[in-house]
């Protein structure tokens, strides 16, 4: 195998037998003409991928998808059906934290006890041992049998040992959801570093916001097949995708009652001009993202300074109109509209909804078109981002809500100080209020 390539999966597959009861399976063995009682479930179907040496991979999917199933096949604690696995480097894997802990052990029996499962020799873990207390600070319960471990001091101990083995591959599955605050803080920062150092990292999370931070590249896995690997920003964009449409499938099925706050004699303004073309825009599909389920359109959006003039280019802290077109092609009770600055990772950093400003829109009727005009401040520092928009019904306003048709990357804008002495440092800029008083001479 290419030196370069640390780990290579090959047409993996794992199946497993599903009984309707336990006494089926006995039937099958002795039945003598090989009669089947269970169903082949495919954990995984036919998985093929490469990744290199130094590269960080998140691995996204509903639970289900085969996430767990393909690390466990990778790290050898099972074995697939067909296929192989090609792994190059040491692994240090965090599946379930505290898999293959002895309760009985004390924590420091099993620091040496995962060290040897490991490949290390005594005075290779010895070596590593005063890392993994300072890590841990379970203080003199490392003295302890770990069954008496709260789940805590319990995951402490196991990702300080998984992570101060100096891993040349690290395996993650969603080990970093346990644990207070701080330590998961501390632990984020210590894979980070890791991932500084080169080594090759796969990363399970649910967490789409630390997929697209962490990770270059990103798996999305649907009943255990891929359905995309690449760029990890695209493919969270393709999973978020997924996770809406279905959602916005179900959720259809209510019956949804909502009171109107506004008219639209409530929300006309006639001294906001219609700038926006009602032309549908052609978006370059290479830099835009597009998803819904068709109940409405956008048609076209425009940014507009405070003279109502079209800008791509913004001054950080001032005031913009986003004026946005949309067509209808259902009868609706209220919709909801959102314009969303995000970073070119995909990041919303700042927008507003209508309906988290306590405003609920008027119903609409099939093949009327509306403009929407949002006022929202631009607060953020100067860089390159780009304009998402969303057009949502509420089936729970705020909390849930189906996709009408959402488009990511809109347009590129770029936002710029409006002087140097403007320029902030942090990634936000608020207006503060402010006091002062002497208390003595």
């Amino acid at each position: 195998m290419n030196k370069d390539i640390a780990i290579k999966v090959e047409s993996l597959t794992k199946v497993y037998k599903l009984y309707n009861a336990p006494i089926d399976r006995m039937k099958e063995v002795l039945h003598p003409f090989k009669r089947k009682y269970h169903k082949d479930f495919y954990a995984l179907n036919d998985v093929s991928f490469e990744i290199k040496r130094g590269e960080i991979v998140g691995i996204l999917g509903k639970n289900g998808a085969g996430k767990s199933t393909l690390l466990k096949i990778i790290t050898g604690v099972l074995t697939p059906t067909s296929g192989k696995v090609i792994v190059n480097g040491r692994v240090s894997a965090l599946l379930e934290l505290g898999a293959g802990f002895n309760p009985e052990y004390t924590g420091m029996e099993n620091i040496y006890f995962q060290g040897n499962l490991m490949g290390f020799e005594y005075n290779e873990i010895k070596q590593k041992v005063q890392a993994i207390l300072d890590f841990a600070e379970i203080g003199d319960f490392i003295y302890q049998p770990v069954k008496s471990y709260s789940s805590g001091m319990f995951a402490r101990l196991a990702f300080a040992v998984a992570i101060n083995v100096e891993p040349e591959i690290l395996i993650v599955d969603e080990a970093l959801a346990v644990g207070d605050m701080v330590f998961q803080a501390k632990c984020m920062a210590k894979m980070t570093a890791l991932m500084k150092s080169g080594a090759t990292v796969l990363f399970v999370s649910h967490d789409t916001h630390s997929v697209k931070t962490l990770c270059k590249k990103a798996i999305f896995l649907h009943n255990g097949t891929i359905i995309d690997f690449g760029e990890s920003a695209k493919v969270v964009g393709k999973y978020i995708e997924m996770q809406h449409l279905n959602t916005g499938a179900k959720l259809r099925e209510l019956d949804v009652q909502i009171e109107n706050s506004k008219t639209l004699e409530d929300l006309s303004n006639d001294t906001i001009p219609v700038v926006v073309s009602l032309e549908p825009k052609v978006l370059d599909m290479n830099l835009s993202q597009r998803y819904g389920d068709g109940r409405a359109k956008i048609l076209n959006a425009v940014i507009l300074d405070d003279k109502f003039q079209p800008t791509s280019e913004l001054v950080a802290t001032h005031d913009y109109y986003v004026q946005i077109a949309i067509k209808f092609y259902a009868d609706l009770p209220t919709f909801v509209i959102g314009a969303m600055f995000a970073s070119l990772d995909g990041v919303q950093q700042v927008g507003c909804l209508n309906s988290q400003d306590g405003i609920t829109f008027p119903a609409v009727r099939c093949n009327e078109v509306y403009v929407c005009t949002i006022k929202l401040n631009v607060p953020i520092k100067a860089g390159t981002y780009v304009l998402n928009l969303a057009c949502e019904f509420p089936s729970i306003n705020n909390i849930t809500h189906q996709t009408l048709d959402v488009i990511n990357s809109f347009e590129v804008v770029r936002v710029v100080f409006n002087s140097k002495d403007d320029c902030f440092y942090s990634m936000f800029y608020v207006n503060g209020n402010y006091s002062l008083k002497r208390i003595s001479e």
